[in-house]
């Protein structure tokens, strides 16, 4: 402790040139600390935009969790909206009143949550944190980075990963319960949405996933969300832009993910980093925006690494970590307080989110370490010369002994003596209507994305084209045989390999996916389907267009039927390489791996597919058994020579005749069986399936690593139990 205090005047004696004293009044300019018991008065701006003239401050009262509205006096200042909900414009006639909502308490109390390591769950994230967050309001949790923000977060919601156990209890409205669908929302710091639509109407099919009912009763529900998340003015554009223009700013994108988690009416938002990659005006343009949400009675909980001094005046409270300890909880000027208790107190000209995190991040001690001999105008290069572990304990052991901790083990006593009323579940779209919504958004997305789809049907009649032109007038003599059998295998071999220019693609798609399940969007089995129906059109269109050039340019037997086994060969071969591309992108999420492991895939069971040596004469081990009867390459090339071939004659000389089938014996390996060609098409049929299937079974196994809130709440119940 002798350590403690001694370090602790030093910080003192260091920031003291930079702060101001308790009984100074400060600029009003600037955050300052206030005296115990002096009203809440943070950062003001002199260009600030003119409010209404009164302001809605939402409390709960001590009988339960029902919202008491008053009405104070406001100032033209961003300073009114620290206390407790944003003073909206004055708004223009005809304007959209936003719609309210009614929030839903949530208290967390001794969370503690552990990784699993190698052996055991032994290190800690979370080590006993408590808070809670009311309707109307705007509960951050900061820290530096790996402090444990976005676990705690994902904790509160129920949404820990497999390799993580809580122990803790987490409250809502009092009781506690699971969060049912649709009563909360929760938007990943990164999300993934799709560039080729509208804000309106990536909004739009969102609705159709989540919600049930009729079409028309959904598009108010929309109109909602994009007014709320005031983007009006960005309805009818495209989300990532196209062709000459561009997309929407990174802001905005952030804004329509947050939307596409209201078009469900949450009670309770959860955001992961808000202001991720955004410049300093988009963020306070965010957070205003988040502000005036919470006036609506959302209940919000967000995580933010660093705030500007304007961002921090919107806070209605903070929970401070630094590796997983709890530094702070309680109001936002409380904080400043706070530090100033502890003795860190936050210099006049300098930000409180970076006084704190400056306080509390060890990275500035190897910062300091390198530059201890380096000064500035000031003198030392740091004004803070306290070792950062100490200056965590020190918060630490503050905080636990102060009133702040006190003032928030009441109120969690308040929020959670009587349950209040009961979340339910909001009802889902069909799987029927949910496949139907995704089919018919693929196809809309595939005529727009010029670049994965269009192009590439560019590129396959360019291939097939020089292919054809390449071996065309070939005729149908015995001699030719041999030159054919190379023109099938290099038209099936090469637009197979070019397929893979559709990895990018396919990767977005499982990225959409994979968000969209994690908010029980959509599930495996729908987005499978709907996948397959969509994808068919686009890969039929390429195959009887680059089936008709190849077909006519090389001169293969002239007969409709003949022809039309060739298209529907080729398709099933197309749709069996999609197959293939699903899951080496399920498995590697990264599409160099990806493009790299599929041209390794394809350049094998290319040589092991009986063009280049006979398939019976190919080395037993590995390459006959088991890789030619792996390859798709060797079934389609087998059924189209077949078709080809079987039922015609050679004339050899003038009197003998040799079959197709002996014709072929010496090039390639065919069977004489009539029925044999349909045997291999339902080979390629079996193989695009059972590719399908453990698409399914690799995107379940993913999925299901991230733990529901039902078996999260499971575990802490059955540890409580054995503990007791």
């Amino acid at each position: 402790m002798e350590e403690i205090q001694s370090q602790s005047d030093n910080y003192r004696s260091s920031s003291s040139s930079a702060s101001s004293p308790a009984s100074r009044v400060p600029s009003s300019n600037f955050f300052y600390l206030r005296k115990p018991g002096s009203l809440r008065q943070p950062i003001s701006f002199e260009d600030s935009p003119e409010w209404d003239d009164t302001d809605i401050d939402v409390r709960v009262e001590e009988g339960g969790d029902s919202i008491n509205v008053a009405t104070t006096p406001a100032s033209p200042s961003l300073s009114k909206l620290n206390s407790g909900s944003l003073p909206s414009p004055r708004l223009p006639e005809g304007a959209v009143i936003p719609r309210k909502i009614a929030g839903a308490s949530v208290a967390w109390k001794d969370l503690t949550i552990t990784i699993k390591g190698k052996r055991k769950y032994s290190d800690k994230v979370i080590k006993s944190s408590t808070g809670y967050a009311l309707p109307g309001t705007m509960t951050v949790i900061m820290g530096p980075a790996k402090s444990g923000k976005s676990t705690l977060l994902r904790a509160i919601a129920g949404r820990l990963n497999s390799s993580s156990r809580m122990y803790g209890e987490v409250f809502v409205n009092g009781a506690k319960s699971q969060m049912p669908y649709g009563s909360y929302g929760y938007v990943e710091r990164e999300t993934t949405l799709i560039g080729s639509l509208t804000v309106r109407e990536f909004l739009y099919y969102s609705a159709l996933l989540q919600l049930p009912g009729f079409f028309c009763q959904k598009k108010s529900v929309v109109e909602d969300a994009i007014h709320a998340m005031s983007l009006g003015d960005h309805a009818n554009k495209l989300i990532g832009g196209h062709c000459y223009m561009k997309g929407l700013p990174s802001g905005e994108r952030r804004l329509v993910s947050i939307a596409r988690e209201l078009v469900m009416r949450p009670r309770i938002l959860f955001i992961d980093e808000p202001l991720y990659h955004l410049d300093s005006v988009s963020a306070l343009l965010m957070m205003v925006t988040l502000k005036r949400l919470a006036s609506t009675g959302y209940t919000l909980i967000l995580t933010i690494y660093q705030s500007s001094t304007e961002v921090f005046g919107l806070f209605d409270r903070i929970c401070l970590l630094s590796n997983g300890n709890t530094l702070f909880f309680g109001e936002t000027l409380a904080c400043l307080q706070h530090f100033s208790n502890a003795g860190f107190p936050c210099p006049i000209m300098q930000s409180p989110s970076d006084h704190f995190l400056r306080a509390i991040n060890t990275d500035f001690d190897r910062i300091i370490a390198m530059c201890k001999n380096w000064q500035d105008d000031n003198g030392d290069f740091s004004s803070v010369n306290m070792d950062t572990a100490v200056a965590i304990r020190t918060l630490e052991a503050t905080y636990k002994s102060s009133a702040d901790a006190a003032a928030v083990e009441t109120m969690i006593l308040k929020l959670t003596e009587k349950e209040g009323p009961v979340l339910k579940s909001k009802g889902k779209a069909g799987n029927a209507t949910r496949i139907a919504v995704l089919t018919w958004r693929s196809l809309l997305v595939v005529s727009r994305e010029w670049k994965y789809y269009w192009l590439h049907l560019i590129l396959y009649m360019l291939l097939t084209l020089c292919i054809g032109t390449v071996f065309s007038s070939l005729g149908h003599s015995l001699s030719s045989v041999g030159t054919r059998v190379a023109a099938i295998f290099v038209f099936v071999s090469f637009c197979s390999l070019l397929s893979i220019a559709r990895v990018p693609a396919l990767m977005k798609e499982i990225k959409i996916y994979s968000c969209e399940e994690s908010n029980q969007h959509s599930s495996t089995l729908v987005f499978l389907l709907a996948q397959l129906l969509s994808s068919i059109p686009f890969l039929f269109l390429i195959s009887i267009s680059s089936s008709l050039v190849f077909y006519f340019l090389v001169g293969l037997e002239d007969q409709f039927s003949l022809l039309m086994y060739f298209v529907l060969n080729f398709f099933m071969t197309l749709l069996l390489n999609e197959g293939l591309m699903l899951v080496v992108a399920t498995l590697w999420q990264d599409v160099f791996w990806s493009v790299l492991t599929l041209l390794c895939i394809h350049v094998v069971m290319m040589l092991s597919a009986g063009y280049f040596r006979i398939r019976n004469s190919l080395p037993g081990p590995v390459w006959t058994y088991p890789m030619s009867y792996i390859s798709f390459h060797t079934y389609s090339i087998q059924g189209l020579l077949e078709n080809e071939y079987l039922g015609t004659s050679f004339a050899v000389g003038q009197v003998r005749t040799i079959s197709g089938f002996q014709a072929l014996q010496n090039v390639y390996n065919i069977s004489q069986d009539s029925n044999s060609k349909w045997k291999n098409l339902l080979v390629l049929f079996l193989m695009a399936i059972g590719y399908r299937i453990f698409v399914f079974i690799l995107l379940c196994f993913f999925v299901g690593r991230k733990i529901s809130l039902r078996k999260c709440f499971k575990c802490n119940r059955d540890t409580t139990d054995h503990t007791s």
